[in-house]
């Protein structure tokens, strides 16, 4: 069996995170944001994970996505069932994680060519 060093990937790669960060290439984000392979967004969050509303999640599976990650903060905190019912009716899964596990989901997600858009919370306790 040969085995040979995956190639660079093209789109967007989270390479690090921390409680007050993450970084995607060279460039680091210290509040809220939503990814895509193809996009970033600084603008499509509200300043908190608990100020979520069902908009919010509407707005991210625009972006087309078929899996939508999202990343609480610090520690894993839940959005209410009711924000995330008519997403998972039209079949778009919604998934809500701790930031490291959010970032991690999300970069194998990517990889994998999926229809991911992550909602990171840089900060959030």
């Amino acid at each position: 069996m040969k085995f040979e060093l995956d190639s660079v990937r093209s789109g967007n790669v989270i390479r690090a995170y921390h409680t007050d960060y993450v970084q995607i290439g060279e460039q680091r984000y210290a509040s809220p944001f939503v990814i895509t392979p193809s996009a970033i967004y600084a603008d499509r969050l509200p300043p908190n994970f608990t100020a979520m509303t069902s908009q919010h999640l509407f707005a991210l599976a625009d972006l087309g996505a078929e899996v939508i990650v999202i990343g609480s903060g610090a520690k894993q905190h839940f959005l209410p069932p009711i924000l995330i019912a008519e997403l998972n009716a039209r079949r778009i899964g919604v998934e809500t994680m701790d930031n490291g596990a959010a970032c991690r989901i999300y970069n194998v997600l990517a990889a994998e060519n999926r229809a991911v858009v992550a909602a990171i919370f840089v900060g959030e306790p």
